[in-house]
């Protein structure tokens, strides 16, 4: 059975839901001029051989220097060795040498399953014009929506600069591990996939919020404010709370039109409707995890009726309690 507490940490709190159900790694060594071209990241059935609901991708520089841009015209973002890039939403884009150069169909990627095992890691993808060496780890995590509260945080393209010391050497061996694991087709690869997913996506999540001006917006940048902050761990401690508008600006020293309009202003909704995305979320989370009764799952939710449950749960999920369970990985 999974809680419907929490510690009064909402990053570490919304950290435990990065559930990933997969993910496909491999090393593409390039030369310039080179392109690659994804239109989305929308997951189809099948898609990278991973079929779930939607795909975060992930670059890592390991070598040389790249562009990228999202397909919408905007800004283009150059990276160099140990960069990380993150697109957490789906978005259409290039990445290369030469962003006008003819692209490669990064939609077709394919893994074949080869030795993993020998020293030398395995290069899945090479392609170029022969000049200058680029080579990048790509990742492709799979989740479905119950990663929303996370996913939203996050812009269209997060880029976070080389980190040094222990935590970036972890990272780099945590995808050194994922791209060995995409190529042998072991027993057990999936589960480990997994969990090499979570670990890089943890990271990425954790440096970028590190990164955040001051008076930056949005969900991460809420946590440091000192009174929407306590507003967040308040909610995620006692998420089964029958909590008002009243009671929670009560508690946390404002009035509750200034508690409503800065609690807005830096997650992006009202504080009663976070809350009722989380206790859905951490519902989800539930239904996946076990056998629990989804009557109980409700209850814990916040609903009086397992009716009203549903309902809501399927306006968020897009399908009932014991469908998604039913299309859980971990209850399959």
């Amino acid at each position: 059975m999974v809680s419907l507490t929490a510690p009064m940490d909402p990053l570490s709190d919304v950290l435990q839901s990065a559930r990933f159900h997969g993910a496909r790694f491999l090393n593409a060594a390039c030369s310039a001029p080179w392109c690659l071209e994804r239109r989305s990241g929308s997951a189809g059935p099948g898609e990278h051989g991973l079929g779930a609901e939607h795909v975060v991708t992930v670059y890592v520089v390991t070598e040389g220097r790249c562009r990228i841009r999202l397909d919408d015209g905007g800004e283009v973002i150059d990276a160099i060795a140990g960069d990380l890039l993150l697109l957490a939403h789906g978005d259409a884009h290039r990445i290369g040498s030469d962003l006008h150069a003819a692209a490669f169909d990064a939609d077709s990627l394919h893994i074949d399953a080869v030795d993993g095992d020998g020293a030398a890691e395995p290069v899945h993808l090479s392609l170029g014009g022969g000049g200058d060496a680029t080579r990048l780890v790509v990742g492709h995590l799979t989740c479905d929506r119950g990663m929303a509260p996370l996913l939203e945080a996050l812009p269209r393209l997060v880029h976070v600069a080389d980190a040094v010391g222990p935590a970036a050497l972890l990272l780099r061996e945590l995808l050194r591990r994922g791209a060995r694991e995409s190529s042998a087709a072991r027993p057990g690869a999936d589960s480990t996939l997994a969990r090499i997913a979570e670990l890089v996506f943890i990271d990425a999540l954790r440096r970028y919020a590190e990164l955040l001006p001051p008076a930056g917006k949005g969900w991460l940048a809420a946590l440091r404010d000192p009174r929407i902050g306590r507003a967040l761990a308040l909610l995620h401690a006692e998420p089964a709370q029958a909590w008002t508008l009243e009671e929670l600006a009560h508690r946390v020293a404002l009035s509750r039109s200034a508690l409503a309009d800065r609690f807005a202003a830096l997650v992006g909704e009202p504080p009663m409707q976070y809350l009722m995305h989380w206790r859905l979320a951490l519902a989800a989370r539930a239904l996946r995890s076990g056998a629990e009764a989804i009557v109980r799952i409700a209850e814990r939710a916040g609903y009086e009726s397992d009716a009203a449950f549903s309902r809501a749960f399927k306006r968020e999920f897009g399908m009932p309690p014991a469908a998604w369970r039913r299309r859980a990985p971990t209850a399959a």
